[in-house]
């Protein structure tokens, strides 16, 4: 897929100062994707609420986060100038999650984004899927998203300020890519419930919006990797346009950031493609 071509640089232009006072919640924040939107927010002003399980999961074949990559993530905003309070916690406990929120978001003042970012995936055969792993993958990647709003959106009402609301989908939202068939089903109801939010929520002036990236540069791509060595006569399916094989965290973030912002204040309730051109074959 890069073929002869060599990666595009990673932009090296000011980042703008567009989310001064703001706070930013975000899930799955210890790494990868996660720790690059709050690294992002926190270069464009913001203070950040970071969230993670931080452990490994059972039907993964990566390893998961660690307390220490959530310390580092920390670390990173803080470079910014920036306060961030950090919870180890499971998006599929809503209890723990809403309370965390809460407590953070009373202490920071205030919430105006919310990146519903948690997820995992799996690797195989639809029929071949486990049933304790089809349901980890959907209650981590679509109920995980659905705990994360409904603890916030109370919160966003409650201050009347409008705000902006950012689910991580994927491709796999968007396209029926073999092998995933449970990670397709969830994140199809990602992008379903943003659509669904995004009518529910516009009189308030809360945007609700889902980016769907190709692959990107995470723990997650070993896995990927390793599907396509299997079963080649699903290559195809994977291969993006541009020449780039994966997309690095930051290109994502910067998305986030933008379609979060007051710039896209007239943009809800739309699927925005991070993807290099994949969905376009």
């Amino acid at each position: 897929m890069t073929g002869s071509v060599p990666p595009a640089p990673l932009p090296n232009a000011p980042i703008a100062r567009r989310y001064e006072d703001r706070v930013v919640f975000i899930t799955g924040a210890a790494r990868g994707q996660g720790r690059a939107e709050a690294v992002r927010f926190a270069a464009e002003g913001a203070d950040i609420i970071a969230l993670d399980i931080c452990e490994d999961l059972p039907s993964t074949d990566y390893p998961g986060a660690t307390p220490e990559d959530l310390v580092e993530t920390a670390r990173l905003v803080e470079k910014h100038g920036r306060r961030i309070l950090t919870h180890k916690v499971d998006v599929r406990d809503f209890p723990a999650l809403r309370a965390a929120l809460e407590e953070s978001a009373a202490e920071l003042g205030r919430l105006d984004v919310v990146v519903a970012n948690a997820g995992m995936t799996t690797a195989r055969r639809t029929w071949e899927i486990g049933l304790d792993d089809w349901n980890t993958t959907l209650d981590i990647n679509l109920t995980g998203a659905f705990h994360t709003v409904k603890a916030a959106i109370p919160l966003m009402l409650e201050q009347a300020t409008g705000g902006a609301i950012v689910f991580t989908s994927s491709v796999a939202g968007l396209k029926g890519l073999p092998m995933l068939g449970d990670y397709v089903a969830a994140k199809h109801g990602v992008t379903g419930l943003a659509k669904t939010l995004a009518n529910e929520l516009a009189e308030h002036r809360i945007r609700v919006n889902s980016v769907h990236p190709h692959g990107v540069n995470t723990k997650l791509v070993p896995g990927i990797r390793n599907l396509l060595d299997a079963h080649p006569e699903v290559s195809s399916f994977y291969q993006a346009t541009l020449p780039d094989e994966v997309s690095e965290p930051e290109d994502i973030a910067a998305a986030v950031a933008w379609i979060a912002s007051d710039e896209a204040r007239h943009i809800t309730g739309i699927q925005l493609p991070v993807d290099l051109g994949r969905t376009n074959r």
